[in-house]
């Protein structure tokens, strides 16, 4: 039977593999309400995994506009973020700093953790509903997102926009309203994005962008004071202010991060499992492990 798993703020609807083949209606029901479903059962399989995500999400997108490392699997299908096992991957909706994203998101436990290593997820409306009103004010006209690619710092240009022409960042730049700078050691971008945005299935508004993850801040300790003791703000391989230009506080920060704890939901990995996200309703992050840990990824477009 479907069960429907929670804290009071987040919510997984799990599901059988018989339930899963026999009832993709209610599988699409409960993306669009609960926001996640969990397919339980499955072998590990990629090809199997492959027709799961084509099944109920359809063409598997490209990772564009990339700001974590990634490797290419099969066919659109991607190692999850490729970050030490120690360090945490903070919460937060795929793609929310661009101007378009995927509306599914798709995880397969190929080979789960010996200890931690869960996925936890966080519904954007609760969410949006515990941060503060004060703090919601000061993001009501949005967040700028800088990033400065250099060599031997985060990601290259080249692997970020998928391309060794500049012609072509330049081009998709222009496309999706970001501005760009050629310098010296490579390139900087610029661009303004909303902070909330309403889900378009069921109207409500939603917690969406990336701040509490661009930010320096969001790096280890002595990383993000390394960094900004080296490096100019507008240098920063990746980073976020208010959309004035003015910084995120502090105080700001840990107030967003404070309400994601409260509102996550993690369950360990089974071999097998399957997670499937409404991208805007439901945010993602992952869990510090040990041990080996593969999980796999797949986007697709919102029905």
């Amino acid at each position: 039977m479907r069960e429907l798993v929670g804290n009071g703020h987040t919510s997984l609807a799990v599901h059988t593999v018989t339930e899963a083949l026999d009832g993709l209606d209610a599988i699409h029901a409960d993306l669009a309400t609960v926001g996640a479903v969990l397919l339980r059962g499955l072998p590990a399989d990629l090809d199997l995994f492959d027709r799961v995500v084509r099944t109920v999400g359809g063409e598997p997108l490209e990772y564009t506009e990339r700001s974590t490392p990634r490797s290419e699997v099969q066919g659109n299908i991607y190692t999850s973020t490729e970050y030490p096992a120690a360090q945490s991957i903070p919460m937060h909706n795929e793609n929310s700093y661009s101007d378009t994203w995927p509306g599914r998101l798709f995880f397969v436990c190929h080979t789960a953790a010996e200890t931690g290593g869960a996925t936890p997820i966080a519904d954007s409306r609760a969410m949006l509903r515990r941060i503060p009103q004060a703090v919601r004010d000061r993001f009501a006209d949005g967040v700028v997102y800088t990033r400065a690619f250099q060599e031997d710092l985060g990601l290259s240009w080249q692997e970020a926009f998928q391309t060794q022409e500049r012609t072509v960042v330049e081009e998709y730049c222009g496309r999706h309203g970001q501005q760009f700078e050629w310098t010296d050691y490579g390139l900087r971008t610029r661009h303004h994005r909303p902070a909330t945005q309403k889900e378009p299935v069921t109207g409500e508004d939603v917690w969406f962008n990336q701040a509490n993850l661009f930010h320096v801040s969001s790096l280890d300790a002595e990383v993000s004071e390394m960094l900004q003791e080296l490096y100019a703000v507008e240098d920063l391989p990746r980073h976020a202010t208010l959309a004035d230009g003015s910084p995120i506080t502090a105080a700001d920060l840990d107030a967003i991060r404070e309400a994601y704890d409260e509102v996550s939901l993690a369950l360990p990995w089974r071999v097998g499992d399957v997670m499937v996200v409404n991208n805007m309703l439901v945010a993602h992050g992952r869990q510090p492990f040990t041990g080996e840990r593969r999980i796999l990824v797949a986007m697709t477009a919102a029905p």
